[in-house]
């Protein structure tokens, strides 16, 4: 596997803030997305592993018009996402199930499943 840059991607998000700098409008676009346009959105969590610092950091925002449902559903499909990626770069199916039996408890403790 070679670590030579081949081709460029752009990944862009956009927040308008109101007076009290909280988010009324969040969107986003990437070069390689198939999408030509802006796609708006209510909620994001952007987490980067720093290499110098060697630990993540995170971006988490979200704007008024985001309901208690649909972040609980936004959390409950970010953490099965999570276990999936755990699985597919670390081959750690054990810990990657256990994540998804984690999100399956969320998911029940939220009200999403009965």
């Amino acid at each position: 596997m070679s670590n030579e840059i081949v081709k460029q991607s752009k990944i862009d998000i956009e927040v308008g803030l109101d007076t009290n700098r909280n988010p009324v409008h969040i969107s986003w676009k990437a070069t390689d997305s198939g999408i030509d346009e802006a796609r708006e959105v209510k909620a994001f969590m952007l987490s980067l592993w720093d290499k110098k610092e060697n630990n993540s950091m995170r971006l988490d925002l979200w704007n008024k018009e985001m309901m208690v449902e649909e972040m609980r559903t936004f959390m409950y499909q970010s953490l099965v996402s999570m276990a999936e990626l755990l699985q597919r770069s670390t081959g750690d199916e054990e810990l990657s199930e256990d994540m998804k039996d984690f999100a399956a408890y969320f998911a029940r403790k939220a009200g999403l499943v009965s």
